[in-house]
């Protein structure tokens, strides 16, 4: 066994098929395209969501609502997240929340207060809810705002 006898298996190489090459062949005249139609011609493509001249489904179902190009998407980070990942007297910040994975790239971020804080952080993020400033504050830190880009 060496480079020079290997051989794929059985049944993996085929002929291809010769097409319109006269009747005799099997697959003379229409060349296996059956007859008429898009198909049948040279160049044909399908375009994509084409479904055989039936009405396309991005055009059957309607449009709703209203898309807002303004919309400002924010990430969301907890209060139990933070106080669980970060020592007392931490400056924390939007890129220290991301260095961390807490949140992702998008927008900006927002403090929610669920669970519990006992430690004393400066967090500065672009929006916080009432009760988690509230918290922040009862902890002896502090919620600055940031400026939304």
């Amino acid at each position: 066994m060496d480079l020079s006898n290997l051989r794929p298996p059985k049944g993996a190489k085929h002929a291809k098929k010769r097409v319109g090459r006269g009747q005799g062949s099997g697959n003379g005249k229409t060349a296996g395209r059956g007859h008429k139609g898009a198909k049948s011609r040279s160049g044909f493509k399908h375009k994509r969501g084409f479904e055989g001249g039936q009405m396309p489904l991005h055009r059957r179902v309607p449009k709703r609502g209203f898309h807002n190009p303004f919309r400002q998407v924010y990430e969301i980070v907890n209060l139990d997240t933070i106080a669980k990942r970060f020592e007392a007297g931490t400056e924390i910040t939007p890129d220290l929340l991301r260095e961390h994975g807490l949140v992702g790239r998008e927008g900006g971020v927002k403090v929610l207060a669920r669970g519990e804080i006992a430690k004393a952080f400066t967090i500065r993020a672009h929006k916080f809810s009432g009760k988690a400033a509230e918290k922040i504050a009862a902890a002896g830190g502090k919620a600055e705002v940031l400026a939304t880009s």
